[in-house]
């Protein structure tokens, strides 16, 4: 990075730029500390970024048959030294935080050349990390050299603006979108390649570090809504543009190149935005208007007196006027008792109480669904 970059660094923390309005759906061409000063704080909700690497080549990487490997060698990616590159990212990190809602989060993402500093970095600044996922490749480059492991992976940070913040997490789209089993921190995808890999008019890569959709897709729906707003400072070719015009959700890209900017521009106008039904994920129960057990009783759906069961049908508990359980000498919550007759430490009473209905035993979480379609506080189901 040159000296004249770190002096724009350290400027724009003092002197900032008149505020703009924010260019949603619109990529802007420029340097991203400048551009990112110019929006106004707390209007972004989610920010991917994927920073230069710093990967500091010490010269051409050959292939064994003596050919020169496409790597990573534009004056962007380079920096004068590890302090250098460590003012740059406290510099456009700080802007991100400060554009970010309270409740917003930032996915970064690195190699082993930067992800540490990157970490660091988002921790000094008072970002609150939530996870590191592993994106392992199924089609990694091979270490020619023979000298080390082959780099199979990347990593990715992901945090919340800070230790308050309700971020957003579709916890069960995320499962969904797994068969049904808890969604890990390892992904596994294939690096950018085929029709997906843009060329430039001389059939090269028109971006070096071209990420692929599909790692984006997977981010995106997990971690903002329709409407959402997703910010990408360096934009390259606009991956992160053409997956939230897809999902519905808006973008704004920071691009200094204007080959890449063209690009992203050319690129995202080609994408097609999913319907609204095709946008519809499975809803998180704890977004769900809450409803007490107590209020299952006022509506009639079960009468006090009535006993509800374990699964198995060996524990019997009887249901109290106050909303109340009480079995074996013993009254308290659904949740509570639940804990307390299986010696445990919490419980999820809706699924662990179950009452009769038509011959067989239902989880009472049955009966809070039908409260919350009786108090209009859910659609009827078609």
């Amino acid at each position: 990075m040159s000296s004249k970059s770190i002096k724009l660094a350290k400027r724009v923390s003092t002197a900032r730029p008149a505020r703009a309005r924010l260019p949603v759906d619109q990529v802007v061409l420029g340097n991203c500390l400048t551009e990112l000063a110019r929006l106004p704080a707390a209007s972004i909700d989610l920010v991917f970024a994927d920073p230069p690497y710093n990967l500091q080549l010490a010269g051409d990487l050959l292939r064994p048959n003596n050919t020169r490997v496409d790597g990573v060698d534009q004056a962007w990616d380079k920096f004068s030294s590890l302090a250098d590159y460590d003012r740059f990212t406290h510099a456009w990190l700080a802007e991100c935080r400060r554009i970010l809602k309270p409740d917003g989060a930032a996915w970064l993402i690195g190699s082993y050349h930067n992800v540490f500093r990157l970490g660091a970095a988002l921790q000094d600044q008072g970002f609150w990390i939530l996870n590191d996922v592993i994106w392992r490749k199924t089609n990694p480059m091979p270490n020619f050299r023979g000298r080390r492991f082959t780099n199979a992976h990347e990593t990715l940070i992901w945090a919340a603006h800070s230790a308050r913040s309700r971020y957003t997490f579709n916890y069960e789209a995320m499962k969904a979108l797994n068969d049904d089993i808890q969604m890990r921190s390892d992904w596994l995808f294939p690096i950018c390649s085929g029709p997906e890999r843009l060329k430039d008019d001389g059939g090269r890569k028109a971006h070096p570090t071209q990420k692929p959709e599909a790692l984006l897709h997977r981010l995106v729906l997990a971690s903002t809504n329709r409407g959402d707003i997703i910010l990408d400072p360096f934009f390259g070719t606009g991956t992160t543009g053409a997956v939230a015009r897809r999902l519905g959700r808006h973008w704004i890209g920071i691009e200094q190149d204007p080959d890449y900017a063209k690009a992203a521009r050319e690129r995202i106008g080609r994408v097609e935005p999913l319907s609204a039904s095709a946008l519809e994920t499975a809803r998180s129960k704890r977004a769900e208007p809450r409803i007490p057990f107590g209020t299952i009783i006022e509506l009639g759906m079960l009468q006090p007196g009535m006993t509800l069961f374990d699964p198995s049908a060996v524990i019997r508990a009887e249901v109290k006027a106050d909303g109340t359980l009480s079995c074996r000498g013993a009254q308290g919550s659904i949740h509570k008792l639940g804990a307390h007759v299986q010696g445990l430490s919490a419980c999820n009473g809706w699924t662990f109480w179950h009452y009769h209905s038509g011959g067989a035993l239902q989880p009472i979480d049955l009966l809070r669904e039908q409260a919350r379609h009786h108090l209009g506080l859910a659609p009827v189901p078609q």
